[in-house]
């Protein structure tokens, strides 16, 4: 199996336990909507922004930004740059949902350190990290 399909396995089991837990914490959470929530920066981003690192179209992303607005977890406020423009950013709802998302992914990432060991563990993320500069536009 290549290495991309491997990756792409783990990220899927690691979408599978967070969108779980977020849902169990009553966050009634699509991937989707996850997957466009977790690039939200931490002064807030503006939608073209998140649509494009999320790789979905403008139209989507108001979608799935307007569907976290409606259960309380984003807002949109202007952008103090560019009074224009708007900024989507977590309300505290929001933010303590991405808290909790944030301990899940670290408890997952334990289980995979020390399923992996003190050798592969810091070595796949030494690689993936390297990796990163080649292949993250968004660094």
């Amino acid at each position: 199996m290549d290495v991309a399909t491997l990756m792409l396995i783990a990220y899927r089991a690691m979408d599978e336990r967070v969108i779980s837990a977020m849902r169990d914490a009553g966050y009634d959470i699509t991937v989707a909507q996850a997957r466009l929530a977790q690039r939200i920066a931490e002064d807030g981003s503006r939608l073209v922004d998140l649509a494009e690192q999320a790789q979905v179209t403008k139209q989507t992303a108001s979608v799935l930004v307007s569907a976290l607005e409606s259960k309380g977890l984003v807002e949109r406020v202007p952008d103090p740059v560019d009074g224009r423009a708007r900024l989507i950013r977590f309300t505290a709802a929001g933010q303590d949902a991405a808290d909790r998302a944030r301990e899940v992914v670290m408890s997952v990432e334990q289980e995979w350190n020390d399923h992996l060991g003190p050798r592969l563990a810091p070595a796949l993320r030494e690689a993936l990290t390297s990796l990163r500069e080649l292949v993250d536009p968004y660094q």
